[in-house]
């Protein structure tokens, strides 16, 4: 991987294998003619020059470890100080905050521990004070007239008073008045009747039991009361949601207030609870008095929501039966548990809401049988009803609980310092009269018999008392007011003071974790470092050694050489010997021949030539006997040089890439040496007509040259593209799931363009490509649950046993030497059906001779038990046809991708498990216990994942195909969804300019991610498909949305317009030319109009109409000749303030340069794209205020001095400046340069701006 963090392919071993020629360090030698005499002196030096440029270059690296170790060690120790040091600083913080908290805590106890007692004491005064006329309260409340129902009968004196028109002329006054606590019309609502309910409801909440009754005759409006409807709730809803408001005011750190709601139904003197569910273990509560006690259920509750909930509930529990409503009592009791931590104390109290039955005892008469039992029932409740609290308000010491049910179950929210209230409900019409004046004289009997209050004197004493009380509560509210705030500010700082501890600890986390990560980085540096540096000693020892080893053996070799040349130069002295003796034969010759003893001399002479002849030629072939041998020897000493400098290359290579670039055993010099050898001596052995083999020889090897360079070249290139993707594997699975989509799509790319140029070569390993193919189809089915969704044909669609007739697999035929099966392309990606063509495990049993079973029965092998064992030969070749039958079986990858390998494998077992029985299980003879089932599906995997990984031009493997169906169909589901999202935004109208640069900057992001997609569908489609006719992406017709973008840039540039325009209107008074030139410039404006979509014209137009009244509305001035301002004006914050209206949207940045208060920068885009920025302008104090400047274009440095930029900077923010400028004009211009582009980069709308300026080498300055 490069500085860049980017990854670089261009790793060594993918060139072809340099020749020794054209290796840098290699001097060429020119080939002297060939003599018998030779040396090899030349070629000793040149390898040990290598040998000791390369030792050089390991003590350099060893060197450079060194100094790097010693840097990163100090690096190091420096940062532990550091981190040490501000660690104690934090810890010693944390403790002074710690006992800030304590201190705090300890405050808002004592508060709570003063606050509780006032409470207490406040809620007993209430109390009181509700109680002071007693603890029976009586309010009658009157339902409104309906249609024909005749004349109204009730008057309302005030009030206090109800007044009934008995009509009978025999009295003397007909109107009968009726006085209560509180009389409520026909008009008066839930809400102003629970006003009044309220106080009671607080005492419940303050620790008294509470009962309140609704009482009187059929159609009253009882119901009404206490449910309400769904627009006007009852007593019932009204009441708890008045409680679970107390309890959140009320609640503290210390106190808890919790809920629970029984519910029952009282008919027949028979309880049945309404919320008990058979076969469920619910919590129980017990009420009722001493000798009278009911286990009810009580459901918890935690809100209002789940309080109607449960009365739901009942109510659907309780029936339908409306005859049985109007004879039964319905009884809701809310339960109020308080618990105090600081004093431990527990308080209960209870809320009874009573829906009483029908009060009608005109109908007993007329009733008989099971219907006059209840009406008696009822009668005989609320009479003992009426007993009770006649009773007990006349204080009389025995209270006659016991004559009814409802007595009994309400007795302790009836009696002692209980408070209860009765709401009288009656119809105000003709025919109810009789039972209206019934329900009057009822309610009037309980509250009539309240003891006297006494004589004036004593009714002005206990005014005064109730006075007193009255201040007295007063007092103590507004001093629990007072704690109450001073206990809410101790809050505030011990809140505050728990967001510094958090910040701080939080600070410390990070700073033990980055301390943390680099000791941890750091230690295992050093340890590789020191593993680095003892195994490179070890190899520099092994090294010296068998360079030793080498020259003693180039001695030896050299000694022999030497014999050799010594033998050769003994034979070249006799052949010039023998050449002397037959020159002198030859002057014998002719002399004799010259004394006239021709006949006797040619026959001397002949004899002694072919004796010579013979001589000759068993001497040239002695001497090529011994030149072969000196070749040989010369070659081995080649040999060895190169083994050993093969290890010292991957010696070097330890500590870098891994090289695959070895020169080849026989280089190109010792075949040009031989080349030449061998011209040299067909040159000596045949003088005559050697020149044509000479040539085809010559011929022969440059071929046989070029076929070996060839093969190095591919076995290179094989060798690192093999190693990169295993690289890539490795890279992927120690990064886990985390971080495998990340560092996929990092590398996705390079990975993809890498592999198709290597393809059409054939060098790699199908089964990594398979692999590195599976990751990233897997990483598309992560994100798209459409993909995940896809059906997959199962194994046994794809294995097939062999035909029953002669098949190939015989044991005859299992030879690892014959063709593999072969398969039809055109079939394998049938998916219609069930015509997917299988393979065929072309296995079968072996016929046990006679000879076999006898060995077996020697062995003392069982044969019924015996299975058949496969051999290595036969498992290469179901590999081979695996993976035949693999190659561009779409259905087959899709199967390896949707189904775990290991999982995969378990079905094949399986299948081969079922369907060849004869197979063993375990071969304990051979290697191992390794289960034949286990050889044989490894086999067929790695044949198909080999298989599924091989390209067919001009097609890609099938994997790859694959993952350019899938990228196409996430592709096209992620264009569809911003295609709606677009639509969406497209059909929203916009009021105002921020909504409008808020709809433009929506459709804008959504347009770029659309662009960047359809990059990467086109990206994909080039590195997926070999060939050039792929499909074309379909993408959706965006002209809508195009056409609302274009619509709400225009509507924008107006709006921006009117705003000027109504800001230069803001004055006092304007001249008549510039508010003529004012309106001319609307009235162009609206001529623009025609340009936006119908659903911008109402925006634009109320915006043109409001800056046309505005210009029209302000006063005119006669012109005045206005001063030229004079020359030199600086640049002010005024000069850009349109700059700064222009801007949409600002975008804020944070720069920690190492002071205590970072650099704080606003940027943002105008209409022109324009960097745009807002700070202030000093850094230090004071600071004068935030400034709007336009920031220039790197280009605008590009031939400027140092001098010059400076005055340039000085217009710009303070901050700006002195993160920019530098010593010099090209550091200035460069760190400029990358302060533009983080600028511009956090602005959306600029982005397209920045990848086109890094295009045109604008920014080049970046990357320096």
């Amino acid at each position: 991987m490069g500085s860049n963090n980017r990854w670089n392919w261009e790793v060594a071993g993918f060139e072809p294998r340099k020749s020794v020629e054209q290796r840098d360090d290699y001097r060429r030698v020119p080939v002297a003619p060939r003599r018998y005499s030779m040396s090899i002196s030349s070629h000793s030096d040149l390898s040990k020059q290598v040998f000791n440029s390369k030792l050089l270059r390991l003590n350099d690296k060893v060197k450079l470890a060194r100094e790097d170790y010693l840097q990163l060690r100090q690096e190091a120790m420096d940062l532990q100080e550091y981190s040490s040091a501000k660690l104690d600083r934090v810890t010693r913080y944390l403790g002074v905050l710690a006992d800030k908290t304590r201190k705090l805590d300890q405050a808002a106890l004592e508060t709570e521990a003063r606050i509780f007692p006032l409470l207490s004491e406040k809620k007993k005064l209430f109390n009181d004070l509700l109680t002071a006329k007693g603890n029976v309260k009586v309010f009658c409340r009157v339902r409104p007239l309906f249609e024909e129902e005749g004349p109204d009968i009730v008057e309302f004196p005030d009030d206090n008073t109800l007044r009934i028109n008995t009509e009978d002329d025999s009295l003397s006054n007909p109107k009968k008045d009726f006085e209560f606590d509180r009389v409520y019309g026909p008009h008066v609502g839930q809400a102003d009747l629970f006003a009044d309910i309220q106080p009671f409801v607080q005492s419940a909440f303050d620790g008294f039991n509470v009962s309140l009754f609704a009482y009187g005759q059929t159609s009253s409006g009882k119901t009404h009361t206490m449910e309400g409807s769904s627009h006007d709730r009852g007593l019932y809803a009204r009441s708890f949601e008045e409680l679970f408001d107390l309890s959140n005011s009320d609640a503290t750190s210390t106190s808890r207030y919790s809920f629970s709601v029984s519910v029952f139904e009282l008919y027949n003197e028979q309880i049945t609870d309404l919320l008990l569910e058979s076969g469920s273990i619910q919590p129980k509560v017990y009420i009722g008095s001493l000798d009278y006690v009911v286990e009810l259920v009580q459901e918890k509750i935690e809100n209002p929501l789940e309080f109607n909930r449960i009365l739901k509930t009942a109510f659907h529990n309780r029936g339908t039966d409306t005859l049985k409503f109007k004879v039964s009592h319905l009884i809701v009791i809310i339960h109020i548990y308080y618990t105090n931590l600081i004093t431990g104390d527990n308080i209960y109290s209870k809320l009874s809401l009573v829906d009483l039955a029908g009060s009608e005892s005109s109908r007993v008469e007329d009733e008989t049988g099971e219907r006059a039992t209840e009406l008696l029932h009822v009668l005989k409740s609320l009479s003992a009803l009426g007993d009770v609290l006649a009773s007990l308000t006349s204080k009389k010491d025995d209270i006659p609980y016991e004559n009814s049910v409802l007595t009994k179950v309400l007795a302790d929210s009836l009696g002692g310092s209980s408070i209860t209230l009765m709401i009288v409900n009656i119809c105000p019409n003709v025919p109810s009269m009789s039972e209206t004046l019934s329900s009057l004289n009822f309610s009037s009997r309980a509250r009539n018999a309240m003891l006297s209050l006494g004589s004036r004197d004593t009714i002005k004493k206990w005014k005064d008392i109730a006075n007193d009380a009255r201040k007295e509560l007063l007092e103590k509210e507004k001093e629990a007011c007072e704690l109450k705030l001073e206990s809410m500010g101790l809050k505030q700082d011990l809140k505050l003071a728990n967001d510094q501890c958090v910040l701080l600890f939080n600070e410390v986390q990070k700073a033990w974790k980055v301390s943390f990560t680099l000791q941890s980085d750091l230690k295992t540096e050093n340890i590789m470092l020191a593993d680095k540096f003892k195994i490179e000693k070890d190899q520099n020892l092994q090294l010296r050694d068998q360079i030793t080893q080498f020259l003693h053996v180039e001695q030896n070799q050299k000694l022999q050489i030497e014999e050799k040349d010594s033998a050769i130069e003994m034979l070249q002295a006799k052949l010039k010997s023998v050449e002397s003796q037959l020159n002198e034969a030859l002057l014998v010759n002719e002399t004799r021949m010259a004394n006239g003893s021709i006949s006797q001399a040619e026959e001397n002479s002949s004899k002694k030539a072919t004796g010579d002849d013979m001589d000759s030629a068993a001497v040239t072939k002695r001497l090529e006997d011994e030149l072969k041998k000196r070749d040989a020897l010369i070659e081995r000493l080649h040999e060895e040089n190169e083994k050993l400098f093969e290890r010292l290359t991957e010696k070097a290579s330890l500590a870098g890439t891994p090289q695959v670039s070895s020169p080849s055993p026989k280089g190109p010099l010792s075949q040009s040496r031989d080349l030449q050898r061998n011209e040299n001596t067909n040159a000596k052995g045949r003088p005559g007509d050697g020149v044509s083999p000479l040539a085809s020889e010559k011929t022969e090897r440059a071929i046989a040259l070029v076929k070996t360079e060839q093969y190095d070249s591919l076995a290179a290139i094989s060798d690192g593209a093999n190693k990169l993707l295993m690289l890539v594997l490795a890279a992927v699975i120690k990064a886990g799931a985390s971080r495998e989509h990340e560092i996929l799509a990092e590398i996705r790319d390079a990975v993809f363009a890498f592999i198709r140029k290597m393809e059409p070569r054939r060098v790699m390993d199908t089964m990594l490509v398979s692999r590195v193919r599976i990751l990233y189809i897997r990483s598309l089915l992560a994100r798209s649950p459409e993909l995940q969704s896809i059906k997959v044909s199962p194994v046994e669609r794809f294995l097939e046993k062999p035909n029953n007739g002669r098949s190939r697999s015989s044991s005859r035929g299992s030879s690892p030497g014959r063709s593999p099966v072969r398969y039809d392309s055109s079939s394998r990606n049938m998916l219609v059906g069930d015509q997917i063509q299988g393979f065929k495990v072309n296995i079968k049993p072996e016929k046990k001779s006679k000879l076999s079973s006898v060995v077996l029965k020697i062995r003392g092998i069982d044969q019924e038990t015996w299975r058949q064992h496969i051999t290595g030969g036969k498992l290469r070749e179901i590999t081979e046809e695996a993976k035949s039958y693999s190659i561009g079986n779409k259905a087959l990858a899709a199967l390896f991708v949707h189904t775990p390998a290991g999982e995969l494998q378990r079905q094949i077992r399986n299948w081969l498990a079922e369907n060849f029985d004869f197979l063993s299980i375990a071969d304990d003879t051979a290697a191992g216990a390794t289960g034949q089932l286990e050889l044989l599906s490894t086999a067929i995997m790695d044949g198909w994942m080999a298989g599924l990984g091989a390209a067919q031009p001009p097609t890609t493997d099938a994997l790859g195909q694959l993952l350019s169906e899938y990228a196409r169909c996430l592709y096209t589901s992620q264009l569809q969804h911003l295609k709606d999202i677009a639509g969406t935004l497209a059909t929203e109208a916009a009021e105002d300019s921020a909504q409008v640069a808020k709809l433009r900057s929506a459709l804008e992001s959504v347009d770029h991610k659309r662009r960047k997609i359809l990059q990467q569908m086109k990206n994909d489609a080039e590195m997926l498909n070999l060939e050039s006719g792929a499909a074309p992406i379909r993408n959706p017709s965006t002209a809508a949305e195009d056409a609302r973008l274009a619509s709400l840039i225009s509507l924008d540039s107006i709006l921006k317009q009117v705003k000027d325009l109504i800001r230069q209107a803001s004055v006092n008074a304007l001249s008549k030319s510039k508010k003529r030139s004012m309106l001319v410039s609307l009235d162009e404006l609206s001529e623009q109009m025609p340009s936006l979509l119908d659903i911008d014209h109402p925006c634009a137009q109320s915006h043109i109409s409001e800056a046309r009244d505005a210009v029209e509305s302000t006063a005119e001035e006669e012109d005045k000749l206005l001063d030229a301002p004079p020359p030199g004006t600086k640049f002010s914050a005024d000069t850009t303030h349109g700059s700064e209206t222009d801007v949409a949207q600002w975008n804020v940045l944070q720069f920690n340069t190492g002071s205590t208060t970072p650099f704080i920068i606003k940027c943002g885009a105008n209409s022109k794209s324009e960097l745009v920025v807002k700070a202030d302008a000093r850094v230090q104090e004071p600071k004068g205020g935030e400034i709007v400047r336009i920031v220039p274009r790197p280009t605008v440095l590009e031939h400027m001095s140092l001098e010059e930029m400076k005055d340039v900077f000085a217009q710009l923010p303070e901050a700006l400046s002195l993160l920019a400028l530098a010593r010099t004009g090209d550091g200035t211009r460069a760190r400029y340069s990358r302060l533009y582009r983080t600028l511009a980069m956090k602005v959306p709308a600029l982005r397209d701006l920045v990848g086109e300026l890094e295009k045109g080498g604008v920014l080049k300055d970046i990357k320096a």
